[in-house]
């Protein structure tokens, strides 16, 4: 882990620098004092999506999904769960594809629930489908591995 990682706090945005070695020990947002990591999913839109991929340190999964789909209602649960294994290390959210048809296009998403990591700003892996949490935990694992 380097010594300082920037993490955008789910509330405000703001962009706080957190030492490697404190990422599990409850940061708070500087700028709200919010908690940087609740162990659920952050909500991302048009206007969000960006800053967490391009000025956020971690690596980012998101969760391209709709309400209309059964699949997505269904893991929905699971991928919550996942956030509180794979947190602080991963940044989990959700985009709601059918508010913000821009980023499903952006990213070519054909099928939902469509789950979508990224590291440096960049996509490195990919996986269409309902998952459990088990699942969801290992294939993370085994795409930041890679």
């Amino acid at each position: 882990m380097p010594e300082t990682t920037h993490v955008v706090c789910p509330d405000c945005q703001g962009i706080n620098r957190v030492p490697g070695n404190r990422l599990g020990a409850d940061p708070r947002c500087g700028k709200c004092h919010a908690r940087l990591f609740a162990a659920q999913p952050v909500s991302l839109d048009t206007r969000t999506f960006d800053r967490h991929l391009q000025r956020g340190d971690l690596p980012l999964l998101v969760d391209f999904w709709a309400d209309w789909c059964g699949p997505c209602k269904m893991m929905a649960p699971h991928f919550a769960a996942a956030a509180e294994r794979l947190e602080p290390q991963v940044r989990l959210a959700k985009v709601d594809t059918q508010a913000n048809p821009a980023l499903a296009e952006r990213y070519a998403i054909r099928s939902i629930p469509s789950l979508v990591l990224f590291r440096d700003g960049r996509e490195v892996a990919r996986q269409a489908g309902a998952m459990d949490t088990r699942s969801i935990v290992a294939w993370v694992e085994g795409a930041r591995a890679a």
